[in-house]
């Protein structure tokens, strides 16, 4: 079998405009999604801590800083474990790294909205 040029297209079933890695793009997949995740997680925490005091005062781990220390930090313990978790079930498979960003991108949108003032002050 004669080694194939990374110029040459892959031939065979699959979208041709978007050809498999021979590696496993799983743990890059997982990477990109848990970002996502990560930003969504702070957006619903903004968006909740403008829609309740409750929420707000119990995310107020720091007086200096008020209700940020809590989004802030449990957004990242949050992007943290997806990350870990993402790369657990995703590492040898050949995820679609194209799938991974559009997923990524949308979330990370979601998350943007979340912090977005005129948004979240929908619900104050």
């Amino acid at each position: 079998m004669e080694p194939r040029s990374s110029a040459e297209p892959r031939r065979g079933g699959g979208d041709e405009d978007f050809p498999r890695s021979e590696k496993a793009e799983g743990p890059v997949s997982a990477a990109i999604i848990a970002a996502g995740v990560g930003a969504t997680v702070l957006g619903l925490l903004t968006t909740l801590a403008a829609a309740s005091e409750g929420v707000s005062d119990s995310l107020n781990w720091n007086d200096a800083v008020g209700p940020l220390s809590g989004k802030s930090t449990l957004a990242v313990v949050v992007w943290l474990l997806a990350w870990g978790i993402l790369y657990a079930r995703l590492r040898d498979k050949p995820y679609e790294t194209v799938r991974a960003l559009v997923i990524g991108l949308v979330l990370i949108a979601l998350g943007v909205l979340g912090t977005f003032p005129p948004f979240f002050q929908l619900f104050a």
